[in-house]
């Protein structure tokens, strides 16, 4: 079976990521390396290298290896960066991220989910991830600032709150805009001083977010 799952995360690199655009060689290598279905129940592991979303909660889930991907290009990363990941899930991103920063730091709120993602960053050889059991938009203040946040599921505002927990000069910001039911698009965001500009970068089709929608958000 283990070999059948390289075979496909081998795939998947080379008809889902490099036609794609994703050339960097760095980013590619975590990607076929990094066993997924490690991180998933049997379940969905057999189906996790698929081009598609894959479902962990009713309104959670890993965004297609393509986005994931796409997030990991754009925001940069650099071996010495300190970064929050909110929204760790099972920790298979996580483990994705850690591998090109200096220090990395999960939130994720969901108990169950918090369990899963202990045993699974437990189960691996890596001493640069610190988890914690928080609510997700909170973030982690007393820990900040940070290099780079990275917010993978949809949310239908960024709050100041997260966005003042980058450093002042040149932190980043990627998040998922949630525009309707199934529609995303992907933004960076970039602060220096108290000045935030905002970069598009890709469209998301999906269903997920993390964040109830308020009556006064606009669009």
């Amino acid at each position: 079976m283990s070999e059948t799952f390289e075979i496909a995360r081998k795939n998947m690199v080379v008809n889902q990521l490099r036609p794609n655009k994703i050339n960097e060689e760095n980013i590619l290598k975590i990607f076929e390396n990094t066993p997924k279905e490690n991180y998933l129940d049997i379940s969905l592991g057999k189906n996790c290298y698929l081009d598609n979303n894959l479902d962990i909660t009713d309104k959670r889930g890993y965004l297609k290896n393509l986005h994931l991907a796409q997030i990991i290009k754009y925001s940069n990363i650099l071996t010495s960066d300190k970064v929050l990941h909110i929204g760790g899930l099972t920790g298979y991103f996580s483990t994705l991220i850690s591998s090109l920063c200096e220090e990395l730091h999960v939130v994720e709120e969901n108990k169950k989910l918090f369990k899963l993602l202990e045993q699974n960053i437990n189960n691996i050889d890596v001493t640069n991830i610190h988890l914690f059991n928080k609510n997700l938009l909170d973030g982690l203040n007393d820990k900040a600032p940070f290099n780079l946040i990275i917010i993978d599921g949809p949310m239908f505002e960024i709050t100041d709150h997260l966005k003042k927990q980058l450093v002042t000069n040149g932190g980043r910001l990627i998040y998922i805009k949630k525009i309707y039911d199934n529609l995303g698009k992907a933004y960076k965001i970039i602060r220096n001083e108290n000045l935030y500009s905002s970069e598009y970068l890709f469209d998301v089709m999906s269903s997920y977010q993390i964040q109830e929608q308020q009556g006064d958000f606009k669009f």
